[in-house]
């Protein structure tokens, strides 16, 4: 007999083309009613979409259902779990998606229980390392619908994960999670019968035998009243229909059967459904900042508070900017593919987990940086490796940075900045007006640092600062005004100026996971340089050189790169304009596109020279056409044209070499006031490759320089790189997740800057046959104003796992961190307390450091590296390493014992 499990859900978009509150409205109506059919009916069941952000969203507004919730979750007749939203697994870390399990299982388990099914059925593909990552969750199985290869021709395969894992997982075909949507259109049994069996029918052509899964649910809403009796009424000879949750449905499989297909990686086809890649690189400003973000609170925050402050004071922080971190990972949401006001909302929770994790950084240091003498600075080391490096300082005027032993830091003065706010002639009898600006010691958003009255020439002056201890009260100033004797005052010179302040390159070292100290103290004289200066050769006005790397500045803009192994790349940097006819979810170009890569100005400069860093300038001038004609307009043909107006664009690439870097920094800028376009960074190959390599979510994955295809949408072989991205020798580390494409035949290297689209689904998009959603105008997706993308090229020989790529990405990806010194006593000793942790081992990167509440933090560490290697981690105050054996690919947590030693209680 045929077996049709019916499995009741509805597929939750927290936000998409409504704003979250507007959503939530209508799961508060959903919700209500789906609990009233499970209360009333025992047979009755429902999969809760395997996340927990929407029952937490119902209980806020309707926290009496609770218990409710409780009873029908321990009863098995609601599935809960075991995420804490559907995330697009592309565009957040992987420390994201595991703490997303974290938070959702926890909070699932707290309900009744964790539904223990990596349930992904919406999300645009699916990344290589989910099959592992929901593995250490303790789940054994995986339910998908889009991303599916071509190779998968039944119901079941294996899915496995870089480093091997394997997870039993089901393709949902026909519909993916709606499949049996239509099957109880119409409360009568027979014809709920017949469209079962003819869903049937169709299920058998991809599962010969066992029970078939019928998903029955769509997006937002809830079951038919009476299911359970139209389910019983159209069960019988030859077909049984019953009810289930997804979990009861994979409880109960028979063990697998021998055949099934492996599929090996990441889940990246259009073949099954489409993947809508246009996500990658719409929203731009989004995938940025969430990016950002979570570096901050994964490598600065927790670390910072795992090794130097004290749990109860800073975890509650923690926790919060976790959730907002995995809320914005939502698949509707850092995508980029909803409404402007979700786009808005999105920002600022991101934004939120920033001032969290900036927050904790400065509760836990701001004591120790205390103890630094003003002028000076805390730098905070974020990995686990002793690091020797360039940092930008800010320090008074005519100071030099030394470290806590007193040596003398080895700086290089960038720039020094004299600054008048205020210099005018106020009348006496409105001098209290002027001085009523005065906040206790701020005056125009700085720290007033001195003061004085000159009665010889009727002068009031201040001196400001970033920061200031002075002991000041504003009414001493009137009395010192007032006390001007025998001299009849009609006005006022008021001058306010900021204290000379200096930028220096300083060459730093601190230890790793550790903090190190600098003061600044009076110098008689700038430094003599040791080294050579970085912009210096045979033209000094074009190029740097550091020893590792020489890099050329060409008339034309572009970049010549040679590494000091030979390896070297020419014509860097080419920007390309082209037309994009497309929305949020698929890029779509004119078919008669106008690319535009030549600016009609180019203007080149020195901005730095010094031995330490050196940088240089090119602004290129681009006549950019102002918007799209989309294919509706009369005028625009088959499928749309780009508008004859044009807009005068300004491109600034600021490049930066530093001492013993061996890549260069590229920082590219503009101010986009155009419409319906893409603009991307074209970076010749040194040599052509036939794949790429792309580093993210615990893996490096390998690409061919073209897509499966075979459904609906246009194959474009764009793909997500989160942390850098390699092809034929050249490596390109990324500031955030971005999208990139091999490009001329597998020379070129297309790095997408922005994708200005103003449409959330085009329904007449030319790349795609079917609407991703509704036809809604989005003009913030146009992205217009400032724009600002950092990089950093590496150039390496061979493969790139036997060279020094990983390391590079993590000092360009990781800076050291900086707190300004506090104490007002120029003479005080800084007190550092000793800590930190040394991680080893070939490939072994450091994903987290974090305070659980035992005996050390706990370090989860990845094996980027295709062969086995060994981890050692060594303490502070360990005499030992602990080593541990790695196999490739394999992400593992452990514990650094005794990495904070006898730290004392520090509390905001």
């Amino acid at each position: 007999m045929n077996e049709l499990v019916v499995v009741p859900h509805t597929h939750w978009d927290r936000e998409w083309y409504q704003p979250f509150q507007r959503f939530r409205l209508r799961l508060v109506t959903v919700l209500d009613r789906v609990l009233a059919q499970l209360a009333a009916d025992p047979r009755a069941r429902f999969t809760l979409d395997g996340q927990t952000a929407a029952i937490d969203d119902y209980l806020e507004i309707r926290p009496d259902q609770e218990a409710l919730v409780l009873d029908l979750a321990g009863r098995g007749q609601l599935a809960l779990g075991p995420w804490r939203v559907l995330a697009d697994s592309f565009l957040c870390s992987g420390e994201n998606l595991i703490r997303n399990l974290e938070i959702g299982s926890r909070r699932a388990d707290e309900l009744g229980g964790a539904m223990l099914v990596g349930y992904l059925p919406d999300q645009f593909g699916h990344a290589a390392q989910l099959p592992q990552i929901l593995r250490l969750a303790g789940i054994g199985h995986a339910c998908v619908w889009r991303g599916v290869p071509e190779a998968v021709h039944t119901t079941e395969f294996w899915w496995e994960a870089p480093d091997g894992t394997a997870l039993r997982t089901r393709y949902l075909p026909e519909g993916g999670y709606g499949g049996a949507a239509g099957v109880f259109g119409e409360p009568d049994a027979a014809v709920v019968r017949r469209r079962a069996e003819e869903h049937v029918r169709a299920l058998r052509r991809w599962q010969p035998d066992g029970p078939m899964l019928g998903m029955y649910g769509t997006d937002h809403s809830a079951p038919v009243d009476g299911l359970a009796d139209l389910v019983e009424g159209a069960s019988g000879e030859p077909l049984r229909v019953r009810l289930d949750t997804l979990a009861g449905f994979f409880d109960a499989l028979d063990p697998p059967a021998p055949g099934a297909v492996t599929v090996h990686g990441e889940l990246r086809s259009h073949s099954r459904a489409n993947i809508l890649p246009g996500v990658l690189s719409s929203r731009v400003g989004l995938k940025q900042a969430l990016s950002r973000a979570e570096r901050l609170v994964e490598r600065y925050a927790e670390p910072v508070a795992a090794l130097y402050g004290t749990r109860s004071a800073y975890q509650p922080f923690l926790d919060l900017a976790w959730r907002r971190l995995v809320d914005s990972s939502c698949h509707d949401s850092v995508t980029g593919c909803g409404v402007d006001a979700t786009a808005d909302q999105v920002a600022a929770r991101i934004a939120e987990a920033g001032d969290l994790g900036h927050g904790v950084v400065d509760l836990v240091l701001g004591p120790i940086a205390e103890t630094v003498p003003d002028g000076g600075h805390l730098l905070f080391n974020p990995s686990p490796q002793r690091r020797r490096e360039v940092v930008t300082l800010d320090l008074p005027a005519g100071h030099a940075p030394r470290t806590a032993s007193g040596k003398v830091v080895p700086h290089q003065i960038l720039d020094t900045v004299e600054e008048t706010i205020a210099d005018e002639l106020v009348p006496a009898a409105a001098l209290d007006l002027f001085l009523r600006k005065i906040h206790g010691r701020e005056l125009y958003g700085r720290q007033i640092a001195a003061w004085y009255v000159d009665p010889g020439t009727a002068t009031i002056g201040f001196e400001l600062a970033p920061t200031s201890r002075l002991v000041f009260d504003v009414a001493e100033v009137r009395a010192a005004a007032a006390g001007v004797a025998g001299t009849a005052v009609e006005a006022w010179r008021v001058e306010v100026r900021v204290r000379p302040r200096a930028t220096v390159a300083a060459l730093v070292e601190v230890g790793p996971l550790a903090l190190a100290a600098v003061t600044a103290v009076a110098a008689e004289s700038p430094p003599a340089p040791a080294l050579k200066n970085i912009a210096a050769g045979r033209r000094a006005l074009s190029d740097l050189d550091n020893g590792l790397m020489h890099v050329a500045l060409r008339s034309d803009g572009l970049l010549d790169i040679l590494a000091a192994d030979g390896s070297h790349a020419a014509g860097l940097g080419v920007i390309v304009d082209g037309g994009d006819l497309g929305d949020e979810y698929n890029y779509a170009p004119p078919e008669h596109d106008r690319l535009v890569s030549s600016p009609d100005e180019i203007w080149n400069r020195v901005r730095w020279s010094g031995p330490f860093t050196g940088s240089l300038e090119s602004v290129r001038w681009f006549n950019w056409p102002t918007h799209g004609v989309p294919m509706s307009a009369p005028e625009a043909g088959v499928s749309g044209i780009r508008a004859a107006t044009v807009r005068t664009t300004e491109v600034s690439t600021r490049i930066e070499l530093r001492h013993g870097e061996p890549f260069v920094r590229l920082a590219i800028a503009f101010d986009n006031q155009c419409d319906d376009h893409r603009v991307r960074l074209h970076l010749p190959l040194p040599r052509p490759a036939t794949r790429s390599h792309a580093e993210g979510q615990f893996a490096v994955v390998e690409r061919p320089p073209h897509a499966e295809g075979g459904f609906g949408e246009r194959p474009v072989p764009t793909f997500p790189a989160y942390g850098w991205v390699a092809a034929g020798g050249l490596a390109v580390l990324l500031d955030h997740v971005s999208e990139y494409e091999l490009v001329d035949d597998g020379r070129t290297l297309a790095l997408t800057l922005l994708r200005s689209v103003g449409l959330l689904s085009r329904d007449d998009n030319a790349w795609r046959a079917e609407p991703a959603g509704p036809h809604l105008a989005t003009p913030g997706a146009q992205c217009r104003g400032p724009r600002t993308v950092e990089l950093g090229l590496y150039l390496y020989a061979g493969e790139w796992h036997e060279s020094g790529l990983l390391d590079a990405a993590e000092r360009y990806r990781h800076p050291l961190t900086t707190v300004a010194g506090r104490s007002p006593d120029p003479c005080g000793v800084p007190v550092v307390p000793a800590g930190g942790v040394e991680v080893g081992g070939h490939g072994v990167v450091l994903s987290s450091c974090r305070d659980v509440g035992g005996e050390g933090p706990e370090l989860r560490l990845t094996a980027l590296t295709p062969e086995p290697t060994t981890a050692t981690v060594r303490t502070a105050y360990a005499d030992t390493a602990h080593s541990m054996e790695m196999r490739p690919w394999q992400v593992a947590t452990t514990v650094a014992r005794g990495a904070s030693g006898d730290r004392e209680e520090r509390s905001p």
